[in-house]
This record gives structure tokens, C-alpha cells and sequence, in this order.
């Protein structure tokens, strides 16, 4: 079979490196017996590594020319195949407990997290490589310039840590930019505070719409001064000065507010 050539559609840059492809296995640390779902899997060089401590993987993948080639490496009875977008995956149809890894593509990392973060609630655990711009987003503290919107919905719902960083020379093609692995635990469930997650979500999205302005301009749809006095927060404050806990305790006396319980 020819060379595949990367397509920058499906923003395609394949890790080559043996020594950092060790290093992400030995980070996931699979088991023989767990269930896992590599997205991207590409041209296998993650795939080919964890099958040699699982019993079976499921993988994701959009591109047909690399499926045809995963099927004629890895027989059915060990990797499963599901062709698609994995934007429009519906990861909970694996079943409960799942580990989740792979390279994310660039270009739809953002959205993808968002898509996998509303099935938390089956999840063990998500591995994943990513640019390390966003990963510092990610893991950024309050005050920084890299905290926000992301930030919060995922500190919100997962435990997460930067593992270690990735240079360029590890793909094919090379990148411009760092890449980072980051792993993410979902809270329990005891841990989510939040009486309204979607309030809270649509809170967020709004105190970030512009970031330099001040959250009672920001949020002024939603809440005003005064409700925002009540809740401990500084009308003149922005959006990244404050914490996780500060959004859901806003978001839930709103809705204490509006529906008298929470």
C-alpha cells in the first residue's frame, strides 16, 4: 500500500517518535482487560502499542484511506472500527467505565472536549495529546491570561493534569507549535455543584463573550449589580478573575432565584 499523505482537512499530524509513543502508553497505563477507544488513531502508532497490552480497542476514525489500512494491520476480533466523525460519536453506546486516548486534531480539539465532556458520567479516564496552547488553557488558574471559558467548564466537571510536553520533531508532518499530553479524571458525581449545569454553562459563555469588559456589562442579560453583590462578586471584576466557585455559586443563587430551590 502507498505512503499516506496527511490531509490537512482532518488535520492530520502523525506521531513518530517511539520514545514519546512509549512514554504516553506507559502514562495510560492499559490494561488487559479494560475498555478503551482510541480516537484518531491514524496510522496506528498508538493503536499498534496499546493492543499489545489490551485484549480489544475501539477506535474512531474519519479518514477511509486509514481505516483500509487499519483493517488490513489489526484483525476485527481485536480492534473495532467505527467510521465517522468523532464530533458526532456517541461515546456512551460503548458502555460504561471507558478509558479514552488519542491524538486530537488541532483543528477541532476545542469542541471535541466539550463533546466528550457530556459523557463524563461513563468515563474513567481521557488521555489526550493536544496543542499545548490549549492544554495550558485547560489547567490555567484564575488571573492568568490562558484562563477561561474552557477552563471553567472543564475544571467544572474533570480533575486534570499536564503530563509532559511534545516537540514538533515527534509528528509528521511537523507542527509550529508545542504539543502537551493531559490527563482528565470526571468528578464524581457528589463533587458537581452545580443545581443547573446548563445555566451554568450559558453564565460562562457569557461572562468570556468579552473578556475585557466588566462582568456587569458582560452578564448584564442575566443577572444584574445587585445580584451579582448578592452572590460575593464584584460588579467591576472580569471574567478571569474568577474561580470555578464563583460561577456555580452565581449560577445557583440564580437559580434559587427564579425557581425557589435548587
Amino acid at each position: 500500500m502507498k505512503e499516506h499523505a496527511p490531509r490537512k482537512r482532518f488535520g492530520q499530524n502523525f506521531l513518530v517518535s517511539p520514545g514519546v509513543i512509549r512514554n504516553i502508553v506507559e502514562a495510560i497505563a492499559p490494561r488487559r482487560e479494560e475498555r478503551m477507544v482510541e480516537i484518531g488513531p491514524g496510522l496506528g502508532a498508538l493503536t499498534a502499542p496499546l493492543l499489545e497490552r489490551l485484549d480489544h480497542l475501539y477506535v474512531v476514525e474519519i479518514d477511509r484511506d486509514l481505516i483500509a489500512r487499519l483493517k488490513e494491520r489489526f484483525p476485527p476480533e481485536r480492534l473495532t472500527i467505527h467510521q465517522g466523525d468523532a464530533l458526532d460519536f456517541d461515546f456512551g453506546a460503548l458502555g460504561r467505565d471507558l478509558r479514552v486516548v488519542g491524538n486530537l486534531p488541532y483543528n477541532i480539539s476545542t469542541p471535541l472536549l466539550f463533546h466528550l465532556a457530556a459523557f463524563a458520567d461513563s468515563v474513567r479516564d481521557m488521555h489526550f495529546m493536544l496543542q499545548r496552547e490549549v492544554v495550558d488553557r485547560m489547567v490555567a488558574d484564575p488571573g492568568t491570561a490562558d484562563y477561561g471559558r474552557l477552563s471553567v467548564m472543564l475544571q467544572y466537571r474533570f480533575d486534570m493534569d499536564r503530563l509532559f510536553i511534545v516537540p514538533p520533531g515527534a509528528f509528521n508532518p511537523a507542527p509550529k507549535v508545542d504539543s502537551a499530553i493531559v490527563r482528565l479524571i470526571p468528578k464524581s458525581v457528589d463533587a458537581l455543584a452545580a443545581c443547573d449545569e446548563a445555566l451554568l454553562a450559558k453564565l460562562v459563555l457569557a461572562a468570556f463573550g468579552q473578556r475585557r469588559k466588566m462582568l456587569r456589562n458582560n452578564l448584564r442579560e442575566l443577572v444584574d449589580e445587585a445580584g451579582l453583590a448578592a452572590a460575593g462578586i464584584a460588579p467591576t471584576a472580569r471574567a478571569e478573575e474568577l474561580a470555578v466557585a464563583d460561577y456555580i455559586r452565581l449560577a445557583n443563587m440564580m437559580t434559587t432565584s427564579s425557581s425557589g430551590r435548587c
